[in-house]
């Protein structure tokens, strides 16, 4: 029997991420307000006067761009405004996640019911009209300069009107033939329509989110591979206490969920009067990265719920606009990418730590005593290599110059871009903490530890796809294995159930979307 989708009301306010997992999941369907409709009709309203007073309009009886300057008339309208949103179904490469594309459209239709826009209320209902259908374009990823997804938002209008691809029951298909599978009809394009449904960021917004929350979710793993290597080294807790005390309110956020979640396997120390700096300053590292993550978070929703047309409806006037572009959103994925080249480097030096041997009287490369192997030397150089690609990620470019429209694109922020890289280190993150943890359960092994709690689940899934280490062997079947499941919602979820940081957890609404949807019934913590 198929669940019952539920419902999500878009208002104009700025959507959550337990809004925007249910909804990229095609869990929930989303609806407008009769209030952010009122607003939509009355800014109509203005937009209609406004063209028949006589004055140009930008994207509505005017070209664009270069042609800004030619002026429609009203039997040209049609042919383009039908033509403007087809000419930017230019993106190419490889698609977007329906997830992100879904989002997207609820993005759109959310900034529209600011009432800022002036597109028509058949606009709003031709996109949730999509998602009720779940016909879904595809939105190839490159094809935008950080300045309106022009090039991607653009694949969604064609779509809209009829043309392109789409996926419709999990099968990609000519979108007039998904339109008469799913029994809708495409939509006719009315002046300001065509502009107002490619020149936003939306496509953009929601990758940032989806992006932004996998990085949250990374990092968790990440900072339970640290604490389990940690406990395998004989770190001293005593850093992770003071920073309590004297760190910054997220260092003190993650040293008090570090010492309880080691609490339950009392390692013995064996340390010396200060530990390396790749144990002691873990509290910070990571707390400078949620840190991080957690404003870039709060910039994301934010813009879900604010308008970035041109032009835009304001003081009862069709206005030009400088909002379109995604500057703040941008540099602080850049902050987010230098701060996952910190957490690497502070995951390799961990690595390199459990490899070299002598703590707590270690062997070298972790082979046990009296066996003949190379033993994982050679992993540490992966580990090296992970931590090398993540670090060449990291070097910002929104403040490129780019030459576009007369000679000189003066601003564009290259968002897309940052979020493809920062994605590229997601993926590296993800192994490296399989590495560590694959190299923390062999040293428990080795020193005959009995870890519980998270360690103990981290140990039990490296168990599961790789034996205790004795004779060399292939390793790139499990290190993959290990990656996977330590990545995946299922086990995200039951760590969390276990350890939470609740403030952190709900905020990005992480874990399966039957954990984000039961938690929907509690009180979350703000933060």
């Amino acid at each position: 029997m198929e669940r019952q989708k539920a419902g999500i009301e878009l208002t104009g306010q700025p959507l959550g991420f337990s809004d925007l997992v249910r909804i990229g999941a095609g869990a929930a369907l989303p609806s407008a307000s009769e209030s952010g409709m009122a607003r939509v009709r009355i800014a109509r309203g203005i937009l209609e006067n406004t063209i028949q007073s006589g004055l140009p309009v930008y994207g509505s009886t005017t070209g664009v761009g270069a042609m800004k300057d030619v002026e429609w008339s009203p039997e040209d309208l049609d042919a383009f405004n039908l033509g403007l949103v087809r000419a930017h179904h230019f993106g190419t490469g490889s698609p977007f996640s329906m997830s992100v594309v879904r989002n997207a459209m609820a993005i759109r239709v959310n900034t529209a019911l600011t009432g800022q826009v002036g597109c028509s209320q058949e606009l709003i209902e031709a996109y949730l009209q999509l998602l009720g259908a779940d016909v879904i374009p595809v939105v190839r990823r490159t094809g935008s300069i950080g300045c309106a997804d022009i090039g991607l938002m653009g694949q969604i209008g064609a779509v809209l009107t009829g043309v392109g691809e789409a996926v419709y029951r999990g099968r990609r298909m000519q979108a007039a033939d998904a339109f008469d599978a799913a029994g809708i009809a495409p939509v006719r394009m009315l002046p300001r329509d065509s502009l107002a449904s490619l020149s936003v960021n939306a496509v953009s917004f929601a990758a940032a989110a989806e992006t932004t929350r996998n990085a949250a979710s990374s990092i968790r793993v990440l900072l339970a591979t640290g604490m389990m290597a940690a406990g395998a080294l004989g770190a001293s807790r005593d850093p992770w206490i003071s920073v309590r005390h004297v760190g910054t309110a997220r260092e003190a956020l993650i040293g008090a969920w570090l010492c309880n979640a080691s609490e339950e396997w009392p390692w013995p120390v064996a340390t010396h009067v200060q530990d390396p700096l790749s144990l002691r300053m873990m509290a910070q590292v990571f707390g400078a990265v949620i840190e991080n993550l957690l404003t870039a978070g709060h910039k994301i929703l934010a813009a879900t719920g604010r308008s970035d047309d041109n032009p835009v409806i304001v003081d009862g006037r069709v206005m030009t606009s400088g909002g379109s572009l995604p500057l703040d959103v941008t540099v602080l994925l850049e902050g987010a990418v230098i701060c996952m080249a910190h957490a690497a480097r502070n995951a390799f030096n961990r690595c390199v730590l459990l490899g070299n041997g002598q703590r707590r009287g270690l062997p070298v490369n972790l082979v046990p005593e009296g066996k003949i192997a190379t033993g994982f030397g050679p992993i540490i150089k992966l580990a090296g290599e992970i931590f090398s690609r993540v670090l060449s990620m990291s070097n910002p470019v929104s403040a490129q110059s780019l030459v576009v429209a007369g000679g000189m694109e003066d601003e564009a922020a290259f968002l897309p871009l940052v979020i493809e890289r920062f994605e590229r280190q997601m993926r590296a993150l993800k192994r490296l903490a399989a590495l560590e943890a694959l190299l923390s359960a062999q040293a428990i092994d080795i020193l005959g530890d009995k870890p519980e709690g998270v360690a103990r689940m981290l140990y039990d899934v490296v168990r599961k796809h790789a034996d205790f280490y004795v004779v060399d062997r292939p390793l790139s079947a499990e290190v993959e294995a290990i990656e996977e499941e330590l990545a995946s919602e299922a086990f995200v979820s039951e760590m969390i159930a276990h350890k939470p940081i609740l403030a952190y957890d709900d905020f990005f609404a992480l874990g399966t979307l039957e954990r984000v949807e039961e938690r929907l019934y509690h009180d979350t913590i703000a933060i």
